[in-house]
């Protein structure tokens, strides 16, 4: 699930039996229950199971056990406690209605904002009770996804003087590989006015003015695996053009730790925050602040120029060189790993995260029967904006005046953005009106767009 643009690329009927299957089981607990008494989870994204060879699978989590399946056939069952989404796949058109009161929904999304900006807006993102995503304020969180661990961040830099023969050979200082063009940070468009100031190699489809030296590194498979040739090849970078494709707080993906990784300076525009995170206060140089990609050259100029200068930004990679706690405790505070055998992967993670708390769920919704109102119903969770929230795409380079009559970025992204407000407005209005119908959806779509002309 993990579908980044890559390096270069940028149910059961009722009563059924379910049959358990040799897998992820959880960390086990006390729960006696038959798999007929436990709390359902459903998988709605279903390509998103890789985790189980069949279609149904009981987990044992800390707190009780549930049953995962990726089967629809159990959605509108009594005991199916919440319906699990994959946010690129989540289509507000195609949600399953009408939506029912016993039911919670919950979303995993890691992937960029620009795969679905319904999120990115309060009633998206509010449809939802529980969310693991990127931003650090999710249920549960995301954010160091792409990063392995502290020990990643020390990997061994390419000695200066190796660097410095790559640059009397003819090679940029600076390195940009990409081949997801278009998108909606609108990379292309800075690092085309950055060429104008210093030189650039680029490898990849978008602003491609250089060939890699083999038809093996040329590869995509390559390019989007630690492949040890590519990333040898890449190493010997001084600077990486290190651009997410969209723009969201805590949104850092292999495109900021690989080059870290690697001791090639990342030159970066993402998220906003990405300070927070870094492993000492010198690590990285953020294009945001410069006053425009010519003074950004200058100062890429200066570093080639004064390796002493250049050589303090890859200090944490020195004994005792991550100063930063957040960071460190972030890493060791996680329960899911990444490529770490000895520890769940974050799916497995947040599915016991939701099923840990439908039983809690079920076990106060009993009380509250019990006691005949005296102990109050739980109240539902609702996701906060600040869960997503990521603002609206901006230009690369310049601002949105500037942009010419038919700029076909400004028609693709803007457009998706607002389109998607709507589209979260739409839903949450036949949800609340109970609507059965997604065949509807667009006619609720068409009464926002008149709503919004009259008003303008």
């Amino acid at each position: 699930p993990c579908g980044a643009e890559g390096w270069a690329q940028d149910a059961v009927p009722p009563g059924a039996a379910f049959v358990a299957a040799a897998s992820y089981r959880g960390p086990g607990n006390n729960d006696t229950r038959s798999n007929k008494a436990l709390p359902i989870l459903l998988w709605w994204s279903g390509s998103l199971f890789p985790h189980f060879p069949g279609d149904t699978e009981r987990i044992d989590c800390p707190r009780g056990s549930c049953l995962v399946t990726r089967s629809r056939r159990v959605a509108r069952h009594r005991r199916t406690k919440a319906l699990i989404f994959y946010g690129t796949d989540f289509r507000a058109y195609e949600a399953p209605l009408p939506r029912l009161p016993h039911q919670t929904w919950a979303l995993f999304h890691e992937e960029s904002p620009m795969n679905n900006y319904v999120l990115s807006h309060p009633p998206g993102i509010q449809l939802f009770n529980y969310t693991a995503t990127f931003r650090r304020e999710s249920d549960y969180p995301l954010t160091l996804q792409w990063l392995p661990g502290a020990g990643y961040l020390r990997g061994p830099a390419v000695p200066l003087a190796e660097k410095d023969a790559w640059r009397r050979r003819g090679y940029a200082p600076v390195l940009y590989m990409q081949s997801h063009c278009d998108v909606p940070s609108d990379r292309d468009r800075y690092v085309r006015e950055l060429m104008k100031y210093i030189q650039v190699d680029s490898y990849g489809k978008c602003l491609h003015n250089r060939e890699l030296p083999s038809e093996r590194l040329r590869d995509t498979s390559t390019a989007t695996t630690e492949d040890s040739e590519f990333m040898t090849f890449i190493a010997r970078y001084k600077f990486h053009l290190a651009l997410e494709n969209a723009i969201c707080d805590d949104y850092m993906t292999e495109k900021l730790w690989r080059p870290m990784h690697l001791g090639a300076v990342p030159v970066y525009r993402g998220s906003p925050a990405v300070r927070d995170w870094m492993p000492n206060n010198l690590s990285i140089i953020l294009i945001d602040d410069f006053d425009s990609p010519q003074e950004l050259a200058k100062y890429l100029d200066f570093l080639d120029k004064n390796g002493e200068e250049y050589l303090k930004y890859l200090e944490y990679k020195n004994v005792g060189g991550i100063k930063n706690q957040f960071l460190l405790e972030s890493l060791e505070r996680r329960e899911w790993g990444v490529n770490d055998m000895t520890l769940p992967n974050y799916l497995n993670g947040f599915e016991c995260f939701i099923c840990d708390r439908e039983n809690i769920r079920v076990k106060e919704e009993q009380e509250h029967k019990k006691s005949r109102g005296k102990i109050p119903a739980p109240r539902p969770r609702i996701a906060q904006f600040k869960h997503m929230g990521c603002p609206m795409p901006t230009p690369g380079f310049g601002s949105v005046e500037d942009l010419t009559e038919g700029d076909s970025w400004k028609e693709m992204w803007l457009q998706d953005y607002w389109q998607s407000l709507d589209q979260g407005e739409a839903l949450t209005a036949m949800i609340h009106r109970n609507e059965s119908h997604q065949g509807r959806f667009w006619d609720y779509m068409h009464e926002i767009f008149l709503k919004r002309t009259r008003q303008h």
